[in-house]
């Protein structure tokens, strides 16, 4: 068997989200599954009836709880018990979230026990030989932004700044890597066109000034963060889809090219000048365009979604071309039985790892997700299994799926199997 060795000093880990896994949270989110949980349950068929797993989930799918995040993984309480299973597996850096309305519960008013737990986290971390890296928004926002508009308002971008500035100062000599914004292009897709999550609304103007309003604080924070640490490394968590066209019709391969511009490249060209790296998440290929598809496509996860792993590889390669260091801040799959997940892993790190051998300045990868956790997008709840971990929400207990030894031998020895 041929293995490939990864650059020296590549980080390993995987990646978490407050709101996914910490529990016990009262921010926008959570309002809105209370208002929303039976409507979900009841749009459950509809949603997810296609899917070929349908029959394991419906009970699920169909209960109102399982849109309520709850307490999610109890992770808030469980942090060290998790980041010891990590460093167990291998992990060298680990990327989580700080919440907002933990921070700054009431405007203007901020939590010092907070502060300091987010701190406890982060030398946690460190005592066990991971690299931090901290998102300071993963999609919520405290109920009193929610009550002023959020991020229609321009003035949300004034008082994150200041949330920045906060956490900033804070850790600015725990925490090198930054990561401002996770994802708003989705956020902004499915809360503010589709209506499909928080805060459900379909205005494509409303849109507009909500993804204007992130490309401010990301170029904003940038200088807010550098100004307190010129060491630190800024970047953004965005996600990138490969596109391909159904068929070879001309008109097809145009949409194609304008809907992938928009949708990977748009925001990235904006602040490309405020960044010092850029993360890269990655899941699958989508089809485009008119007529049939005439595109072979490949197994698919719980979610449906096509398992495509060379797709990373192609947006690596576009990457590299900004000149920035780059990180795979998140790739993974639904998969609750397990049998999915180790293919997925090697192939995408077979292909990461082809980038990197053809120039690309690849420099770590983290996968979705440590934990099984509450999935977020568009409220799907607790059904889709996304972890290297198995938890079980009804005792917490944590169950290291067989994938996660797989990626733990990738991790402690920093090679991948070339012989796919």
């Amino acid at each position: 068997m041929e293995r490939g060795q990864f650059p020296k000093g590549f980080l390993w880990g995987a990646s978490t989200s407050a709101h996914q896994v910490e529990g016990g949270l009262r921010n926008d989110w959570t309002e809105w599954e209370k208002q929303n949980a039976e409507q979900l349950a009841q749009e459950a068929e509809r949603r997810f009836g296609h899917l070929p797993i349908w029959s394991d989930i419906k009970t699920q799918a169909q209960n109102p709880q399982n849109y309520i995040s709850g307490r999610a993984c109890d992770h808030y309480n469980r942090y060290e018990e998790d980041f010891d299973i990590a460093q167990s597996l291998g992990h060298t850096a680990h990327r989580f979230s700080i919440e907002w309305s933990r921070i700054e519960p009431r405007e203007g008013e901020f939590d010092e026990k907070e502060i300091e737990h987010y701190r406890n986290v982060v030398r946690a971390l460190r005592a066990r030989g991971m690299e931090p890296f901290v998102t300071l928004w993963h999609w919520t926002q405290p109920t009193w932004i929610a009550d002023i508009g959020g991020w229609e308002n321009k003035k949300t971008v004034e008082y994150f700044l200041r949330f920045v500035e906060k956490i900033a100062d804070a850790y600015k000599n725990d925490v090198t890597h930054f990561i401002v914004l996770n994802e708003p292009n989705i956020y902004t897709a499915f809360g503010f066109i589709t209506g499909s999550h928080p805060p459900g609304i379909k205005n494509i103007f409303k849109a507009k000034n909500v993804y204007l309003n992130l490309r401010a604080v990301q170029k904003g924070s940038y200088k807010v963060i550098h100004n307190g640490n010129p060491r630190a490394q800024v970047g953004i968590a965005n996600s990138f889809m490969y596109f391909e066209e159904k068929n070879g019709l001309f008109f097809n391969t145009w949409i194609k090219n304008v809907v992938e511009y928009f949708w990977n490249f748009w925001f990235l060209n904006k602040i490309k000048n405020d960044l010092d790296f850029i993360g890269c998440n990655y899941y699958s290929r989508y089809l485009i365009g008119l007529g049939n598809k005439m595109v072979k496509t490949g197994d698919t996860s719980d979610l449906g979604w096509e398992i495509f792993p060379k797709g990373i590889y192609c947006i690596l390669k576009h990457l590299g071309k900004y000149k920035k260091p780059l990180y795979v801040t998140e790739n993974g799959i639904a998969d609750a039985q397990d049998k999915q997940r180790r293919n997925f892993i090697e192939e995408h790190l077979f292909w990461t790892h082809k980038a990197i051998r053809e120039g690309v300045d690849v420099r770590g990868y983290f996968h979705w997700s440590l934990l099984d956790n509450f999935e977020f997008p568009e409220v799907r709840g607790f059904w889709p299994r996304f972890g290297l971990v198995e938890v079980d929400y009804e005792t917490m207990k944590r169950n290291i799926r067989p994938s996660a030894h797989t990626y733990a031998k990738i991790c402690k020895t920093n090679t991948i199997d070339l012989t796919f």
